[in-house]
């Protein structure tokens, strides 16, 4: 199935801004309730830090002459965040909620899943003008 590189931007736009709403907007009691690690834990920071290599290796490849940050860049950063999420996961303690680490597993695996779609499409390669 081919798709069109407007079509994967859009899907990664939309997980990725409701993804970010839920953690703005969310109430103080959600990462308890979800199982998710607190604020003081490294995760947050890790993945934050991730995201910031998948736009400076955006930023790198737009450099090298890619149109804008575009489906290339999209896929750096998905791979990044996605990547330290797994990793984070793999190296935490077991004796995190197993609600959260569900969730977490399933946001990892959503993130790397679309950037894995947009890296195989070589849509950027088919469709370099949108």
């Amino acid at each position: 199935m081919k798709l069109k590189k407007r079509t994967l931007l859009t899907l990664d736009a939309v997980v990725n801004i409701l993804l970010g709403l839920v953690l703005v907007f969310a109430p103080f009691g959600t990462t308890d309730f979800l199982g998710l690690p607190p604020a003081g834990s490294f995760l947050y920071s890790s993945v934050l830090g991730a995201v910031l290599i998948g736009i400076g290796l955006a930023l790198l490849i737009a450099r090298s002459g890619a149109p804008g940050l575009g489906l290339a860049g999209a896929i750096a950063i998905n791979l990044c965040g996605g990547l330290s999420v797994v990793i984070w996961l793999l190296a935490a303690p077991a004796a995190r909620a197993l609600p959260g680490r569900f969730l977490l597993w399933g946001i990892a695996l959503a993130v790397l899943l679309i950037g894995i779609v947009e890296l195989r499409s070589q849509a950027w390669k088919r469709y370099p003008d949108g």
